[in-house]
């Protein structure tokens, strides 16, 4: 897993700085805030992501503690938390796309280099995102089953990194794309 993770946290440092050359490089490079319609969803998308990654941690510590309702609970959140940020996504896609006239190619609309970079780095993430959720909602398959009952939590704490990875991943792409004038 941590090979994993090295491998991909590259492949989103090498999206996030080509990001950071093209902005510096590109003199008609728009105001992130201005361009996306504000942060006010996206900062919700990252509460709820910070939300579920404390949900995660709470789901090993049940399964430690040999709590099978609390592990069947935690992951239900964490798992909830997920389906929201991409419900969230989805949206501000919508909307970016229809209202603002953001494109998800640079053929469409002229060289939108921003339109570009921003639906690659934020899609990337959240197909990580989802791959996440299909991989909790594994986990909580094998919960119901009794998987994790005699509190053999390897495999719960293998997600939790994914998913804390994600999370990470997460707060640096927000600060760059959204934040960061």
């Amino acid at each position: 897993m941590w090979l994993f993770l090295v491998t991909d946290g590259m492949s989103f440092s090498g999206l996030l700085l080509a990001y950071a050359v093209l902005r510096a490089t590109q003199p008609s490079w728009p105001n992130p805030v201005e361009a996306l319609g504000g942060v006010f969803l996206s900062g919700i998308m990252t509460f709820i992501l910070i939300c579920s990654s404390v949900s995660m941690v709470m789901c090993v510590d049940a399964c430690k503690m040999r709590d099978k309702k609390g592990i069947r609970n935690w992951l239900a959140l964490t798992i909830i938390g997920g389906l929201i940020f991409l419900g969230i996504q989805a949206y501000e896609y919508i909307h970016l796309y229809s209202d603002l006239g953001m494109s998800f190619s640079t053929y469409e609309h002229g060289n939108n280099l921003f339109s570009s970079t921003f639906f690659a780095i934020t899609g990337f993430h959240g197909l990580h995102v989802l791959s996440g959720v299909i991989y909790l909602t594994w986990m909580y398959k094998l919960a119901l089953a009794g998987r994790f009952d005699k509190g053999d939590y390897g495999q719960l704490e293998l997600v939790g990194l994914f998913w804390h990875f994600v999370d990470l991943v997460w707060i640096l792409v927000f600060t760059f794309i959204y934040l960061i004038e």
